[in-house]
């Protein structure tokens, strides 16, 4: 982990910590980014689901893996 050196807005964070139920300045901000990172996951799988129909295999993988070997 690398230490680094930033300006940060001590009210966002604050409210930050409140929403993620953190106690310091270094968790509240490990719990955005992982916040963040899950946000664009579950964006992404969404997408997908919308896209594909929903999850699983699709209608073609069910039938290649209903022939027989």
């Amino acid at each position: 982990m690398a230490k680094t050196s930033l300006s940060i807005d001590r009210e966002k964070a604050d409210a930050a910590a409140e929403v993620l139920g953190t106690k310091t300045l270094t968790a509240t901000i490990d719990a955005a980014l992982t916040a963040v990172i899950d946000l664009q996951r579950r964006q992404w799988l969404l997408e997908r689901i919308k896209r594909d129909g929903g999850i699983g295999p699709t209608d073609e993988e069910i039938r290649r893996l209903r022939e027989p070997c």
